[in-house]
């Protein structure tokens, strides 16, 4: 396939191969990201609806319940633990704070439901361990949102068939408010470290030019660097208001990343290869338009904006479809559990090597 053939059919559902079916799913946690893009997602999905709302009081599930056509039954979760209605959902979306993502993975691996995890898969590399141990008789899909991006998709088609030869250096980014979009709280569980983990940035955005560069390389880290600190009062509990890392990948690229929690938003992904750079531009953060640019040594350009505009939605959407037309054909999903542990097992070296000044080893 040529390079423009590549880029116009940019928008191919290269994965799809369910022809009819529908995955009814249990919304775990009904905080904004769930309420304002899961579920609206998955509504506008061919594959999947909601049917069950599960959050920590029943009078927060019955507002979706009154809200939401599809949605039948809200229980809390402690009644989703303890198996009630799992006759009315097949698989679980988890969306809870990152230290809650394994009680309720476990719980549904024990009623037979396959689990789709929010990223990052848990607060610690031992916990997500664990998490994995727990859900191996169940498929288990970590939710990176980007690698069912179309875009994205036939970035690392263009990398895999030698678009920009060899690849040398990935260059990625992403900035935001963080309080701006979490309305303002400082009391929020991104900045408590029992609830978020390692600290509030790489674990909540670091991790996608981390997680997309791994996608689009098709390589695995295997040794990081690190710079970060926190300067405002709401982030004196987590020690990376701002950050910067490279990672070293088994296939000898090199990536240099940069992230915040107090930036103007803003997300890009580079790659540069021997005979070509490729840039997507205006990731990340569903921000519109997203363009992907291929440019040659000789100064031509290829270059594709897709049209799409809700980025946030479209992401999500082929996201769940994807999952479900895996689970409902009894396939395998990706990426899964061990996919997800590279990155804790990276995430957690990147603030090792912050704290100690050194190179350390993803292991």
């Amino acid at each position: 396939m040529s390079v423009d053939d590549y880029l116009e059919s940019a928008r191919d559902r290269d994965w799809e191969e369910l022809e009819s079916g529908t995955l009814r799913l249990a919304m775990i946690g009904l905080g904004w990201w769930t309420r304002k893009q899961a579920i609206p997602a998955v509504e506008a999905s061919e594959f999947c609806e909601t049917t069950v709302a599960v959050s920590s009081t029943h009078e927060s599930g019955a507002e979706l319940v009154s809200e939401r056509e599809s949605i039948e039954t809200a229980l809390t979760y402690d009644e989703f633990v303890d198996g009630e209605a799992t006759d009315e959902y097949d698989a679980v979306y988890v969306c809870t704070p990152n230290a809650r993502h394994l009680p309720y993975a476990a719980a549904a691996a024990e009623h037979g439901k396959a689990i789709l995890c929010e990223k990052p898969m848990e607060a610690t590399v031992e916990r997500a361990e664990e998490l994995v141990s727990e859900t191996e008789d169940v498929p288990l899909m970590i939710a990176y949102r980007m690698q069912m991006d179309p875009l994205v998709r036939r970035m690392r088609e263009l990398v895999a068939e030698g678009a920009v030869g060899d690849p040398v250096t990935v260059q990625g980014h992403i900035e935001q408010q963080m309080l701006d979009v979490v309305s303002g709280d400082p009391d929020q569980w991104r900045l408590d470290p029992e609830l978020a983990g390692y600290g509030a940035t790489i674990m909540d955005i670091g991790i996608y030019p981390l997680n997309t560069a791994r996608f689009v390389l098709d390589a695995d880290p295997v040794s990081v660097t690190a710079q970060m600190h926190s300067e405002d009062e709401a982030f004196r509990d987590v020690p990376d208001q701002h950050a910067a890392f490279t990672v070293q990948f088994d296939d000898g690229t090199y990536a240099a990343c940069t992230s915040s929690q107090h930036g103007t938003s803003s997300g890009s992904l580079r790659v540069v290869g021997t005979d070509g750079v490729l840039t997507l531009e205006n990731t990340f953060l569903g921000q519109s338009p997203q363009t992907l640019t291929l440019t040659k040594p000789n100064g031509e350009t290829v270059e594709i904006d897709d049209g799409r505009r809700d980025l946030f939605g479209d992401q999500m959407t082929e996201e769940f479809d994807y999952f479900a037309d895996r689970v409902v054909r009894g396939e395998s999903v990706a990426p899964d559990g061990e996919h997800g542990l590279v990155d804790m097992r990276a995430i957690a070296a990147i603030h090792e090597a912050a704290e100690t000044g050194a190179e350390v080893s993803v292991e």
